[in-house]
């Protein structure tokens, strides 16, 4: 009875729980690389105070943290820029993608493939953010628009998968 053992069950949840910490953790990293190479390092700067405030929250290790500020400050590497894409979805629900890239043209080939996957294409700047109002916390829709049900499990397949690509960091709709 190979692999029917408590570790082995272990084993597999584990991997499961440390794939999602991976994704969230290089997240929150890559956007405190963003703000430790616009604050110069500068680790009392408010954007990246708040940037760290936030990784330690999601329980980053400090040793991740320091590596990434360290990393942004020096001299060279990537140059990461944060993006925001428009896009629609499924039933015309307006979509906005925000991100950091180190290589623009890559990331909007690979964001339209996912969108073209999943019935949905990218916009022109300013198509869809006029459905949103821009807070502290991110965008909020300001006009909803009502899905069936087929089309809520479609948004939600496209949603999933632009959360799964490493250079998205939020995604908004205005789905109801």
């Amino acid at each position: 009875m190979a692999g029917h053992s408590k570790w082995a069950k272990l084993k597999h949840q584990k991997a499961i729980t440390d794939v999602r910490k991976a994704k969230i953790f290089s997240k929150l990293l890559r956007v405190i690389s963003v703000e430790a190479k616009k604050a110069k390092g500068d680790r009392t700067a408010p954007s990246l105070r708040a940037a760290i405030d936030k990784a330690r929250a999601a329980n980053v290790p400090s040793d991740n943290i320091d590596r990434a500020v360290d990393k942004a400050s020096a001299a060279g590497g990537a140059e990461l820029e944060p993006v925001l894409y428009e896009a629609y979805g499924p039933a015309g629900v307006a979509i906005i993608i925000e991100g950091y890239t180190d290589n623009r043209n890559r990331t909007v080939q690979e964001l339209k493939h996912l969108l073209s996957k999943n019935n949905g294409a990218l916009a022109n700047p300013g198509a869809a953010i006029w459905a949103f109002t821009k807070t502290d916390e991110g965008y909020e829709a300001t006009t909803t628009v009502e899905l069936s049900d087929e089309d809520g499990e479609k948004l939600s397949n496209l949603v999933d998968a632009l959360d799964d690509h490493d250079d998205v960091s939020e995604v908004y709709t205005n789905a109801a």
